[in-house]
């Protein structure tokens, strides 16, 4: 698992990077206005064709029955699973798409009835829906290939994606057109080449491929039966971008703010929580599948210790470097320094649902690896219907800062929900042996936070801003926070330190 888990983190690394570097320009082309929010909201209407799909949750709902009839050494009904469900969702996907972009203006109208331009926001709406075709089939590509433990070329998918929308906005930036309209077309041909067309050959290739299905040997019943509950529920770890796009319209620029932000604290969820949650799961489908459960049990708390630990050492990297790496990456051309402070204090209360995040991630693959698919959707939607009077009564107080204050609580709640939920289902002692992770991680980063913090404002605390006192800042603020976890957590004789460095 430990070699899954570093192609996937790596793959992760470089998607977030060239994110980040797509967020970069989009702030330099476009900045935090009305623009920008234009260009965030128009994900939001296909984004929910997704969900309808249980999008998010296909290589979930597919691993587990491809695995069974692996596990079992019969490939062909392997082959024939996979066939029916890639028909069945082929067919809904095409379907629904026509229907989105047939119903575009009436559902923009009752989304958004803040937008300043909302025949724009229909048309880019129409624009960026076809992308959801290429993402929901291509998803269940990489399924196959994660059931036989290929993650090289599922991996390349985000990067390829992220490179699509880069080029459409240099190019839309070389002819004079800078708009969202650019970097809209470069995420539809982004997702065509690396979601789509990429996976295509990489399954392929593992000899689980499309075959005739006779009649009464369809697994679309099973697959409905896994996947019904997440279509029916949606958990925040899915909807706070979403949130993030319905009630920024609030505020003129506040929904870039947010996304800026975001999009900056999901570089170490990506690499940290999400590649451990992606690169475990076929480990734990299988071990599920083989009746291994107590095994399942050791190696999802292990797993979820080492995670939680790493987690603890990003949210303090990101609260010491929020104001120099915000002001390196975003303020360019239309993003001003008054940007800059905004999108900084969002990334601090960001950043400390990192641990939330990567409890999360393994602890909801323990229990999809099981089958247990409506445990975890409870329990992730009545934290969504939770969440949305916290979003609004802390924006009331707080403004926009609330709204990323009303992400981290909630997501931190949820994650404990389902630490809860673990414990009940496995027992108590393996929640108790993650506990001290937990203590560990919070008292090397808070210490980490206190030392390596002045020295970043010592060095990055003008007005003015200048590129060379930013990257020293970033570079003395990085070196010192980690080193100071570093040295705690081996003062403490932390296991999870011993644990991944023999894994490194």
């Amino acid at each position: 698992m430990g070699a899954a888990a570093a192609v996937v983190s790596a793959s992760i690394l470089v998607s977030r990077l060239l994110g980040l570097g797509r967020e970069a320009l989009l702030a330099t082309l476009i900045g935090v206005n009305t623009e920008g929010d234009l260009y965030r909201a128009a994900f939001l209407i296909p984004d929910f064709l997704n969900y309808l799909l249980a999008g998010a949750y296909l290589t979930i709902t597919l691993i587990p029955i491809l695995s069974r009839h692996i596990e079992r050494g019969d490939p062909m009904a392997a082959s024939r699973a996979f066939t029916s469900v890639f028909r069945f969702v082929g067919w809904a996907i095409l379907g629904l798409t026509a229907a989105m972009w047939i119903a575009a203006e009436p559902m923009v109208s009752l989304i958004f009835p803040r937008v300043p331009d909302p025949e724009r926001l229909v048309s880019l709406t129409r624009l960026v829906l076809p992308a959801q075709v290429f993402l929901v089939m291509g998803a269940l590509l990489m399924a196959v290939q994660y059931t036989h433990r290929r993650f090289l070329i599922p991996a390349l998918a985000p990067i390829i994606y992220n490179v699509g929308i880069i080029a459409g906005g240099l190019i839309g930036a070389a002819i004079g057109e800078p708009g969202p309209e650019a970097f809209l077309w470069g995420a539809v041909i982004g997702s065509a080449v690396g979601n789509f067309g990429l996976q295509w050959l990489g399954a392929r290739s593992t000899g689980t491929w499309l075959i005739r299905v006779p009649s009464g040997e369809s697994s679309v019943k099973e697959y409905l039966i896994l996947a019904l509950p997440l279509m029916l529920g949606q958990s925040i770890a899915v909807l706070d971008e979403q949130f993030v796009r319905l009630f920024g319209q609030i505020d003129v620029g506040a929904t870039a703010a947010l996304s800026f932000a975001r999009q900056l604290n999901m570089v170490p969820i990506g690499v940290i929580a999400q590649a451990a949650g992606v690169a475990a799961f076929p480990f734990l489908a299988r071990l599920a599948a083989g009746g291994d459960l107590e095994r399942l049990t050791r190696t999802t708390g292990r797993a979820a210790r080492n995670t939680v630990f790493v987690a603890a050492a990003a949210t303090a990297a990101l609260v010491v470097l929020a104001r120099p790496l915000v002001r390196l990456l975003y303020q360019h051309g239309e993003f001003t320094a008054v940007d800059s402070e905004l999108v900084a204090s969002l990334l601090v209360l960001y950043a400390f649902s990192i641990p939330a995040w990567g409890l999360h991630q393994i602890l909801s693959r323990h229990f999809y690896a099981k089958r247990m698919m409506w445990r975890v959707v409870l329990i992730g939607t009545a934290g969504t219907l939770l969440a949305i009077p916290v979003w609004l009564g802390l924006y009331s107080t707080m403004g926009v800062e609330g709204f990323a204050l009303a992400s981290t609580l909630v997501m931190t709640a949820y994650a404990l929900a389902l630490l809860v939920a673990w414990g009940i289902d496995v027992g108590w002692s393996p929640v108790r042996a993650l506990v001290p992770s937990l203590l560990r991680g919070l008292v090397a980063a808070g210490l980490a936070v206190l030392l390596a913090y002045p020295l970043v404002r010592a060095i990055f605390d003008s007005g003015d801003f200048s590129i060379w006192e930013g990257l020293a800042a970033a570079a003395v603020g990085g070196v010192t926070t980690i080193a100071v976890f570093l040295g705690v957590a081996y003062l403490l004789r932390a296991p999870e330190l011993r644990d991944l460095m023999r894994r490194g």
